[in-house]
């Protein structure tokens, strides 16, 4: 029994694998402030969640795009469950031909994402990934990672929307109930998804034409599911796609 970890700019995702099985995913906030002993005080209580309070684990995983927070959160692991975490980085294995101007500076999400993506979807393939930020990812059909693009996130956006606009609120992030509004808060709506998801259309079409071919596009993070249903493209949703990254690495670094 493997425990994963991802540490994002807005959610800390945990899991514990078993096979091919995910026995569970959990989601807690990204907490700047917090101690050591307060995250390993919250890892068991996710154990006890899942009664494996007692469970002796073979190992763990932890990737994380916030570097103030990574040893905080090894020793957390190390503590709670008794692992010490291979930490997704610059000398792990993961199969991938990193075709970047500096591929150390890849963030470990979008490696766990493309790695993932490549090794359990036909290649090319194309991974959205919206979470506080919203990652554009490709793979070739040789499983070479080209490269993508990053913009802000839905939430990051509407947020901004709302701060800078005094006479906007905030609102959530819901599906509009037409693309025409007629009502300020029903416009924010139709215009953060609709624009989100015709960005998106768009992007996967420059994409594909400079490739020139098809590709495969997978969607996950945690604003996917509110997004996807709108875009026009056949886009594929794995919420779990990360996790399955962190999966198949931590398996590639094995002797």
């Amino acid at each position: 029994m493997v425990l994963a970890v991802d540490i994002g700019n807005t959610n800390i995702v945990v899991g514990c694998f078993e096979g091919e099985t995910f026995l569970f995913t959990e989601r807690m906030s990204t907490d700047h402030s917090a101690t050591v002993l307060e995250f390993t005080v919250l890892l068991k209580t996710v154990l006890e969640l899942h009664r494996l309070t007692d469970t002796v684990f073979e190992g763990g995983i932890l990737s994380s795009v916030v570097p103030p927070l990574t040893g905080i959160l090894r020793e957390a692991v190390c503590r709670a469950a008794n692992v010490d975490p291979l930490i997704v980085g610059a000398g792990v294995k993961t199969g991938l031909k990193i075709q970047l101007d500096d591929p150390a500076a890849v963030g470990s999400d979008r490696v766990a994402d493309a790695v993932a993506a490549s090794s359990l979807y036909p290649c090319p393939v194309i991974v959205v990934d919206m979470g506080t930020a919203t990652t554009i990812s490709v793979v070739d059909s040789k499983h070479t990672f080209l490269g993508g693009l990053i913009v802000p996130g839905v939430r990051v956006a509407l947020d901004s929307l709302s701060s800078r606009a005094s006479q906007l609120p905030v609102i959530s992030l819901e599906p509009p109930k037409k693309i025409i509004a007629k009502n300020t808060v029903d416009c924010m709506k139709s215009g953060i998804i609709y624009h989100t998801a015709s960005g998106i259309d768009g992007v996967i079409d420059r994409i594909e034409e400079e490739l020139g071919e098809s590709c495969t596009v997978v969607a996950t993070g945690g604003n996917s599911a509110k997004v996807i249903p709108y875009c026009r493209h056949k886009i594929i949703s794995d919420g779990q796609l990360l996790l399955k990254g962190l999966m198949l690495i931590y398996r590639k670094n094995q002797k």
